[in-house]
């Protein structure tokens, strides 16, 4: 039997927070929705609390990686077959999860590739993630249009599989390549994009140096390995 669950690590995203989960709940009636706070500044957690099945918040900030931890565990405990992940921020549209979902009938990660709406993305913003995902496909092996999307579909048996290790952003870098290496198939499936501006610079919670020097050093980590 399917049981799927939504999964949403959520930092400062009370105002994005309710359209996400009724999107969600309208697109896949029956699916089990679990939220982590990343501690939060905001209402956040509130907001968790009172709309998902499931919730958990963190008493100070420990990054992406650490949320989709803790909410992966959340999943198993539901008894997941199927997890989607969703950003909290707003910029994905919850009505492809279906799709999204349904990709893993015939792969076993299916990674949402953003394919409108990326010009309204600042030029380096789009250099960076150009650069990592042609860094991270090479580790892979494989042609991954998108390696930065966090809108993804995981089965169940990846998820019990793949140790990906990382509390920030190079989490979802390395839970990819470790997929890859696994021999799991990775799908892409053509998403829009909600781009706010708003989101971006000092309100983003990507940090260009920081966070983008902790994915290249994921890789470059995976590459050494390969190469021993």
């Amino acid at each position: 039997m399917t049981r799927i669950v939504c999964a949403i690590p959520a930092l400062n995203a009370q105002a994005s927070l309710p359209a996400v989960i009724d999107g969600l709940r309208a697109a896949l009636p029956g699916a089990a929705i679990v939220g982590v706070d990343d501690g939060s500044a905001d209402d956040t957690a509130r907001v968790l609390a009172e709309r998902c099945d499931r919730s958990e918040s963190f008493s100070r900030n420990r990054g992406k990686g650490a949320a989709l931890r803790a909410a992966f565990a959340q999943a198993a405990a539901l008894g997941a077959t199927r997890v989607l992940t969703i950003d909290a921020d707003g910029q994905h549209d919850p009505a492809c999860a279906p799709r999204l979902v349904a990709a893993l009938d015939e792969a076993d990660v299916a990674i949402g590739t953003r394919v409108r709406n990326r010009s309204a993305m600042p030029l380096r913003r789009r250099f960076s993630n150009a650069l990592s995902t042609a860094a991270i496909n090479s580790v892979c092996g494989r042609a991954i249009p998108d390696t930065q999307c966090g809108y993804r579909a995981i089965r169940r048996e990846v998820l019990d599989t793949v140790a990906a290790i990382g509390d920030r952003y190079e989490y979802e870098t390395d839970f990819i390549i470790r997929a890859a290496h696994h021999g799991f198939r990775i799908a892409a499936v053509p998403v829009p994009t909600i781009y706010h501006p708003a989101n971006d610079g000092g309100r983003s919670h990507f940090r260009e140096c920081r966070d983008s020097a902790r994915v290249m050093a994921t890789i470059l980590r995976h590459r050494l390995r390969l190469a021993t």
